[in-house]
């Protein structure tokens, strides 16, 4: 089965119950919300109050396409969400879903990027289209959040946003009732009258006043209704079953356990107990957890009489139990069987591992205890949660193993991963040590190298990524596209432009093999990069071109990654409006994510354009490049085109450029100093590694400060690699 079959009851409405009320009064006004042309329709009411009853029952009867997306607890994650919503609305217009959710995964989730690429394509959407998302109030992430009221700002008139919920989301609700662009039902709405409670209970022998009774003890609440329906037909006295029901939370607690639960079947009410620790299911799971058999025939029967076991396709393949009566199940299992639970999760880790579907697995291994045989489960299904994006649902995983991540390989290179892209660097390199401390002997650390280049490059530090890259042999750079274009950004940071131009132009190909768009167009801006730093403005030009036309043809436009090409594009274009447009535009991307290399490069570069241009703004950018590279152990090229760039315009004092032949040659004692320069290490350590004074390595220091025509350390090891010295 997969994740596929189960995900596919996430984006279709559920099917009508099996006493459906139609509620005119409420359709209506939905009706003018979607018809007076509502950015959002908002459905917000407590839980069991028929939301999305209501909005199935409403939209079966209207023209429109309507995506639907049933939101989970773990669909908070951003790239999890949007690729949801993405394969949402594909199947409900002919939008390019595909396209979508390569862009969602490889920026992240990042919810500018995913906004702006949705609404370009919703735009081109002829008919009209509602998109509900039910459930909303399980998001709790900000970012998503923030995407999605971002989108019902942004929609085309054509598309109306239907939101469920059950407290209202942190948008800014009341500009959009100023501007008439807000369309609500709330919970005084959903309420049931006596007229519609007869029909949601198909009791026709009920009088008026005693229906009248029951909306009133119940406050028409829709779960408290049902609840009576399941009673009313067996109750001898239903004049006094009413008079004595309520319809508070309490109350349905008290119910369910004292008068459902103890007459259902000894047989029935062992399921109902044992099912309660799944969130969905079907009947081969069921026969799975409760090692019974006829578990289809059993939901089916129990969904036809009881509406609190919910049909979640037109096939009546797959359940779930009403919210609140699922939480009422489990915590009557927990006081029936506790010794038991863990062992049914074990039972339901099984069947979802031998379906396919380890993330249904993980999640009841780390249920029932077992964190060791949760985390052999990662080492299969954490590289796809990062190859697909999902670092945040990722991070929860194996921070619910504890300190049993600690023990595991592989779960501590996947948590380096995790702090890497969160923009933790110092904490993705504790990791990588915790990962090489769990290491058996003859470890192979090839999939740790291209995390560990990328921790080095985002802090500045390219003679440490050099290094590194150095150690890999030609045959495991084609390991990994991302261990490709990782070594390709080194080189290219550091000036070498051969190897930059090998490895580059083969991690384009594997990437584009492999469908991974980012990585594909990272390469191509880290070529614009070197055809730059080598004094090729006409081909820096081209390459930027190719870099900025492959990005947005993959919808990656707004993606930071390509700042550097916008703004290459800019210092080597020749009319002034355009450059002008890409270096603000370079300069807007490279502020939202970039690392400390790319944004300082992406400044200096924006900074001499602007200056050539005659604009007081980029001067003030070169400052700002300062100190950005300020806290880079080593910026390499890009320090090195800030220094020329402030030389050339009288911005700062600085010697600056590529440096061409040796004003004389060093020592050998000044070449062993000189190999220790990259190195984090002070002139009192390099002293120390060399068995000499302090003062004789002040000495040769300056001496091949000299001979390289510098006036600083990370201008002397630039200028080293540069003549091959380094």
């Amino acid at each position: 089965m997969g994740e596929t079959s189960l995900a596919a009851t996430k984006l279709r409405p559920p099917p009508p119950p099996g006493q459906l009320v139609r509620r005119s009064r409420l359709d209506d006004l939905l009706d003018r919300g979607v018809g007076g042309q509502a950015r959002l329709v908002l459905v917000s009411a407590p839980a069991g109050s028929g939301k999305s009853t209501l909005l199935a029952s409403w939209l079966a009867g209207r023209p429109e396409a309507v995506a639907w997306l049933q939101v989970e607890e773990s669909d908070s994650d951003p790239v999890r969400f949007w690729s949801y919503l993405a394969e949402a609305i594909g199947q409900a217009h002919p939008i390019a879903a595909n396209d979508l959710k390569a862009i969602v995964v490889g920026s992240n989730g990042d919810e500018f990027m995913v906004v702006t690429a949705l609404v370009n394509q919703l735009a081109a959407v002829a008919g009209p289209l509602v998109v509900v998302i039910d459930d909303y109030h399980l998001i709790d992430n900000a970012g998503v959040q923030r995407g999605v009221e971002r989108l019902i700002e942004l929609c085309p008139h054509q598309v109306t946003i239907v939101l469920s919920t059950r407290i209202d989301p942190p948008f800014r609700l009341g500009r959009l009732r100023v501007r008439d662009q807000l369309a609500e039902v709330r919970g005084a709405d959903l309420r049931f009258d006596a007229d519609e409670a007869a029909g949601l209970l198909g009791s026709p022998a009920l009088d008026r006043a005693l229906l009248d009774q029951l909306c009133g003890r119940t406050e028409g609440w829709a779960a408290g209704l049902v609840l009576a329906g399941l009673s009313l037909e067996r109750a001898a006295d239903p004049r006094g079953f009413i008079e004595a029901f309520r319809g508070d939370d309490q109350f349905v607690v008290d119910y369910l356990r004292d008068e459902f639960l103890a007459t259902v079947g000894a047989d029935d009410r062992r399921r109902l107990l044992e099912t309660s620790i799944l969130d969905q299911f079907n009947g081969a799971l069921v026969d799975a957890v409760t090692g019974a058999s006829g578990g289809a025939a059993w939901l089916n029967d129990t969904a036809s009489a009881n509406q609190l076991l919910i049909g979640l396709d037109r096939t009546r393949t797959w359940f779930r139990y009403h919210h609140l009566f699922r939480d009422l199940l489990r915590l009557e299992a927990h006081q029936a069987f506790p010794e038991r639970v863990p062992g049914l999760h074990a039972r339901a880790a099984a069947w979802f591992e031998a379906q396919g579907d380890h993330g249904q697995a993980i999640v009841h291994r780390l249920a029932c205890g077992d964190l060791h045989k949760a985390g052999r489960l990662l080492l299969v299904h954490g590289p796809r949660l990062i190859a697909g994006g999902q670092t945040e649902t990722l991070r929860g995983l194996l921070d619910r193993l504890g300190e049993v991540a600690k023990t595991l390989t592989w779960c501590a290179l996947m948590y380096g991963w995790c702090e890497y892209i969160s923009g933790r660097y110092a904490r993705a390199e504790e990791w990588l040590g915790i990962m090489l401390d769990a290491a058996p002997e003859g470890f192979d650390q090839t999939p740790s190298i291209s995390l560990r280049v990328n921790i080095q490059l985002a802090r500045g530090d390219v003679a440490a990524a050099l290094g590194t890259v150095r150690q890999v042999s030609v045959s495991l750079m084609a390991y990994s596209s991302d261990l490709t274009t990782a070594a390709g950004a080194a080189y290219a940071w550091a000036g070498q432009a051969g190897e930059a131009r090998r490895a580059l132009r083969l991690a384009a190909e594997m990437a584009a093999a492999d469908e991974i768009r980012t990585a594909q167009v990272l390469a191509l801006v880290y070529l614009a990069v070197v055809e730059f730093d080598d004094g090729h403005a006409a081909s820096a030009q081209s390459a930027a071109c190719t870099a900025v036309d492959t990005a947005r043809r993959f919808g990656l436009a707004s993606y930071h990654g390509i700042a550097p090409a916008y703004a290459i594009r800019a210092r080597t274009g020749e009319d002034p409006a355009r450059a002008h447009a890409d270096a603000t535009h370079a300069l807007s991307l490279a502020r939202r994510a970039s690392t400390d290399l790319a944004l300082g490069f992406v400044l200096t570069a924006c900074g001499d354009t602007l200056i050539g241009l005659g604009d007081p703004a980029g001067e003030p950018l070169l400052a700002e490049a300062r100190a950005v590279f300020a806290r880079c152990p080593d910026p390499g090229i890009a320090g090195r085109y800030l220094a020329r760039t402030q030389s050339r315009h009288g911005v700062a004092e600085a010697r600056a450029g590529r440096v061409a032949v040796l004003a004389e040659q060093l020592t050998e004692r000044e070449l062993a100093v000189l190999r220790y320069l990259p190195a984090n290490l002070s002139q009192r350590d390099i002293a120390s590694e060399l068995y000499v004074t302090l003062n004789t390595v002040k000495t040769h220091c300056r001496a091949i400060y000299r001979k390289l025509g510098v006036g600083d350390r990370r201008a002397a090891v630039q200028a080293a690699r540069d003549l091959h010295l380094l």
